[in-house]
């Protein structure tokens, strides 16, 4: 794997984190969270910038996305209460294909 895929998958993780970051924070009345959400939002987004050099912007911004969005999903169902219903699982479970797919056929 390249250093702009490894990139990418990183940035992904950091969407995850500002994601998080972001509920928690309580409309930014928060302040530890709030600077987790900003350092984490500029991480991911520099990540992204850098992996659109030598990756398609459809295929990347697909990934990021997909990486990001599980990631949430994942740990919202861990760590935050959301339900971890069977069909949710499976729908992740799609994303996930999609994203490995889009990897794969690059």
């Amino acid at each position: 794997m390249t250093f702009a895929w490894v990139l990418l998958v990183l940035s992904g993780l950091m969407e995850t984190a500002w994601a998080v970051a972001l509920d928690r924070s309580d409309g930014f009345s928060r302040p530890v969270p709030s600077v987790i959400f900003a350092v984490t939002l500029v991480l991911s987004m520099a990540g992204l910038g850098y992996a659109l050099k030598s990756i398609p912007v459809g295929t990347a911004y697909a990934v990021w996305v997909g990486i990001g969005a599980v990631g949430t999903a994942v740990a919202g169902m861990v760590w935050l209460g959301d339900s971890a219903s069977l069909a949710r699982i499976a729908c992740l479970l799609l994303v996930v294909a999609g994203v490995v797919g889009l990897k794969v056929f690059h």
